[in-house]
């Protein structure tokens, strides 16, 4: 046999983490055809090494960038550059990248410098709007623009690459790796000390907010809508896994700090937060995996953001776009939790966004794009 395809996976947030720890344990699989490598950059730290040792990932290089009050344009030069050493001195055949980060961005340019292809694992996302989300709708676009394989989650993302003249040939719809991610995470009978004081015999609204743009008042004033309902109905209980952001921090702790109905919690780990999801009556979140992770654990989703690059689940009715207007968000959160036919619409709509078998769609089609497999590997519908 020819000599193995070298990959190298770039991953530095919790959220990457996450979404590629599915594809690298089925690249593990194929060590006949692949030696696998993997970078972490550590733009987030402890979040990140969290997905590590539940995964039993085991990096081959820590950039360890992580640094108090760091820029984007700090991530961004020193991962490229730090990157460039490794790539000049291993010289993978393929670069792996996942979604939005600027930790993505600078590691596809980085790898385009040294002429290396790259592969982007949730290719095709849009919301066609510069800033929103920031930074993340640009370096997609821009991660695209460097690419040579699309791993597309649905359709519709597909799409949004043809339109862009990407070429078909080079485009695969897979369904989302974040799926996959729960057959890892989920247990009907998980239970941690950890959810000690989380009291379950009330209806749990599960919040999950942190993005630049909505800092600052604009989510205080978010976090006083959602409060005026949870004390609307003492069997309501708001559980706030806190993000670590300082900006955040302050918004949290100014509305919600003393309130019985409310627990902020530290950050949990993704199989802590994957089962109390599924633990959860409701969701309210400005994140993008937990509009893919909710509806496949049948939980709605009131989205606190303009816009978004997942309409799929707004089109099935699994999610539902709110903004963050707080009037707008008080009255979708008083029409879900006591509406029953609303809730059930919601939470029996389809997840559009995988069947967890997406790991294995990548590894099909990287193996057909280095002529390892002669047949181009099924969509994902």
């Amino acid at each position: 046999m020819k000599n193995k395809i070298k990959i190298m996976t770039v991953f530095g947030t919790r959220p990457e983490a996450i979404k590629m720890a599915p594809l690298i344990k089925e690249l593990e699989k194929e060590s006949a055809s692949f030696i696998t490598k993997n970078i972490i950059t550590a733009q987030h730290r402890e979040m990140l090494d969290q997905v590590l040792t539940i995964f039993k990932i085991k990096p081959d290089f820590d950039l360890n960038i992580m640094k108090k009050n760091q820029s984007l344009s700090d991530i961004t030069v020193t991962v490229s550059q730090d990157l460039a050493e490794i790539f000049q001195k291993e010289r993978p055949n393929l670069v792996l990248v996942h979604g939005d980060t600027t930790t993505t961005f600078a590691t596809s340019l980085s790898a385009f410098y040294q002429q290396i292809p790259i592969g982007h694992v949730e290719a095709g996302l849009r919301t066609w709007q510069k800033y929103s989300p920031f930074p993340e709708e640009m370096n997609r676009e821009m991660v695209d623009d460097l690419s040579d394989l699309y791993f597309a989650p649905t359709k519709k993302n597909y799409d949004n690459l043809i339109s862009e003249h990407k070429d078909k040939n080079k485009i695969f719809i897979t369904g989302n790796t974040g799926i996959d991610a729960l057959k890892y995470t989920v247990n009907d009978s998980f239970d941690s000390p950890e959810f000690n004081d989380i009291d379950f015999s009330k209806k749990i609204i599960l919040l999950t907010a942190h993005r630049r743009e909505n800092q600052g008042k604009k989510m205080e004033k978010m976090f006083q809508a959602i409060l005026n309902v949870v004390k609307s109905d003492r069997n309501f209980l708001l559980v706030y896994p806190v993000h670590r952001s300082p900006a955040v921090q302050k918004a949290a702790y100014d509305v919600f700090n003393n309130e019985d109905q409310v627990k902020l919690i530290n950050p949990l780990d993704v199989v802590h937060f994957h089962n109390l999801i599924k633990r959860s009556f409701v969701i309210l979140s400005d994140s993008g995996g937990v509009q893919e992770e909710a509806p496949a654990l049948n939980k709605p989703v009131l989205v606190l953001r303009d816009t978004t690059e997942r309409p799929e689940a707004v089109q099935t009715g699994a999610i539902k776009l709110v903004g963050t207007d707080p009037y707008t968000i008080e009255h979708a959160l008083r029409k879900l939790v006591s509406d029953p036919i609303e809730y059930k619409k919601m939470a029996e709509a389809k997840n559009p966004y995988g069947d967890g078998q997406s790991a294995q769609r990548i590894v099909s089609a990287i193996k057909y794009y280095f002529d390892l497999n002669p047949c181009r590997p099924n969509a994902f519908v």
